[in-house]
């Protein structure tokens, strides 16, 4: 994909692994619209970008809040124009400490899913539409190992990432022939908040750097290696190259 002077629309962007993706994008010239809840964080994140030339834009939202949906792919549009890459990165644990299924509530569960499955079917359903008719764009959704294993506790988190994942793939079906591209990618474990609230005991120095990682899927964006209905894990996209 090539990305220079394209519109790319980035959830979760105010930390972490979306930072280190927003400022990967911008180095290969693309234009960003970064959604994230908390506002300190993601302005903060934009005056950076903008302090080495990159051009970015804070959209303040919630991507599981059904009336934002609409505001925030408007915004992205109204300020960069039709969005060529949307970035689901967006995400949260469910219940942390994390928790048996027994012990999860119907309430924590609503917000997993509103948040790492609802929120990115609203916005690839509001976005996709033009990219087909484009014939042209990416959706990428960032995925987990805990959308394949079982891991017990992680269930909030692992079966909406599950469900994520599985609707990338009919996204990608059912958008064939249209040369929009719909892939998810697991980056593996990464040094970041999310992971910390997760394993709070964690060697860190045995963790991924995000920045690192960042450039990784920056660079299979660019050569073409996200293929559309995949499951990619980083590691076999580093094979694949």
């Amino acid at each position: 994909m090539h990305l220079h002077g394209r519109t790319a629309l980035l959830t979760g962007a105010s930390q972490g692994l979306g930072l280190a993706l927003a400022f990967a994008l911008a180095r290969r010239g693309a234009r960003l619209a970064l959604v994230a809840r908390r506002e300190a964080p993601l302005h903060a994140a934009v005056r950076a970008l903008r302090d080495e030339g990159f051009e970015a834009h804070a959209l303040v939202g919630d991507v599981g809040d059904k009336l934002q949906s609409h505001r925030i792919a408007g915004a992205a549009a109204a300020l960069l124009g039709p969005v060529d890459l949307l970035v689901h990165n967006a995400s949260t644990l469910g219940p942390v400490p994390l928790r048996p299924l027994l012990d999860t509530d119907c309430e924590s569960l609503d917000e997993a899913l509103a948040v790492n499955v609802v929120g990115p079917f609203r916005l690839t359903k509001i976005v996709a539409g033009s990219m087909a008719l484009r014939g042209d764009g990416t959706v990428l959704f960032v995925s987990s190992d805990a959308a394949v294993e079982a891991y017990p506790t992680w269930g909030a988190y692992g079966l909406s990432k599950a469900a994520a994942d599985h609707m990338a793939r009919i996204w990608a079906a059912e958008l064939q022939g249209t040369n929009v591209t719909v892939a998810s990618l697991d980056p593996g474990e990464m040094d970041t908040a999310l992971h910390a609230a997760a394993m709070p005991d964690a060697d860190r120095s045995a963790l991924a750097r995000p920045d690192a990682v960042a450039r990784a899927i920056v660079d299979a964006l660019a050569d073409g290696r996200i293929t559309t209905g995949a499951r990619h894990t980083l590691s076999q996209l580093a094979v694949s190259r």
